[in-house]
């Protein structure tokens, strides 16, 4: 995905997955706290639903609509780690396998680092 877009422009654009199917609407923006590039997107997958976590490499923006390239259904049944919170990088991890997508640093390092915290600067104190 484009890196020079403001993430917070993705929030309420809505998200389809590789088919053209609905998957929902963008509803928050995390980012890699080292890089600042945005890494994942929470879409609201319906009105009484959840948000489903959606890497945002490889998605792409398309006519103002974010495609993620899966299965409406892989999407659906991501781990439910609940919005508004940062994540942790063992929930990144189970993310990024989740989607069978490659990590590219060493675990130990991957473990050290801080990332997913949300675009609009909140983070939860621990």
């Amino acid at each position: 995905m484009q890196t020079d877009i403001d993430p917070r422009s993705l929030i309420g654009r809505k998200a389809f997955d590789r088919n053209g199917a609905k998957i929902g609407t963008v509803d928050e923006v995390y980012l890699d706290d080292a890089t600042g590039v945005p890494e994942w997107a929470a879409v609201r997958t319906g009105l009484f639903s959840r948000d489903a976590f959606v890497p945002l490499e490889p998605s792409e923006l398309v006519d103002d609509t974010l495609r993620v390239p899966f299965e409406r259904s892989l999407i659906r049944n991501a781990p439910d780690f609940g919005v508004g919170r940062h994540l942790s990088p063992e929930q990144e991890l189970q993310l990024y396998h989740h989607y069978g997508l490659d990590v590219t640093l060493p675990s130990e390092i991957a473990f050290r680092r801080d990332f997913g915290h949300l675009a609009s600067g909140d983070r939860d104190e621990e």
